[in-house]
């Protein structure tokens, strides 16, 4: 993973062989408590989406101590690993090799991706609407929750209030045709 101080990134990454690794509710909240343990003085989360076999998280890396990042990513993956495996008996990696984080250096294609992470819920037919995902930043964003994960001065300098991100939010949605979704 290539990554530099003050760049945006798409970090995400999925199980092997397609499998659970949210089980439960209780699976995803420790994980984001411990995403938040192993990042937050590292960089900040603008937008994330935990998916019953993926993650995504759009970011801002904030440290120059890039190993010292790479390191604490490579903990919190495999803690969640050790944590699962007691928790139902199973043994081995649950994550792929070598997670992702693409490089975003254009700030206008970061609200696109943002929608994209976003809306993975919605096309996988797990919700009818986005603010249902409750394993999403999309809730906070768009004003209807708490999060203490979620930066949102990103969202800020793009829209006035949390109901002009829901309302574009939703119009992102309704411009890709059903047929188009994965």
């Amino acid at each position: 993973m290539n990554l530099e101080t003050d760049k945006y990134y798409h970090f995400y990454d999925r199980s092997n062989n397609n499998e659970i690794i949210f089980k439960e509710d209780r699976n995803y909240n420790d994980f984001l408590e411990r995403y938040k343990e192993h990042t937050e003085d590292y960089l900040s989360t603008f937008a994330y989406c935990l998916m019953p076999t993926h993650f995504h998280f759009l970011v801002k890396i904030t440290t120059p101590d890039i190993e010292t990042l790479r390191k604490s990513i490579a903990s919190l993956l495999s803690g969640y690993t050790k944590s699962l495996n007691r928790s139902f008996e199973r043994h081995g990696s649950l994550f792929q090799p070598h997670s992702k984080a693409k490089e975003i250096d254009d700030k206008g294609y970061l609200l696109t991706v943002m929608s994209y992470i976003h809306q993975n819920p919605l096309r996988a037919g797990l919700v009818k609407h986005l603010e249902e995902w409750k394993h999403s930043s999309y809730p906070a964003l768009a004003g209807l929750v708490d999060n203490p994960i979620v930066d949102r001065s990103f969202i800020r300098q793009y829209f006035p209030s949390a109901e002009e991100f829901k309302k574009y939010s939703e119009e992102i949605v309704a411009l890709i045709k059903y047929k188009y979704w994965i």
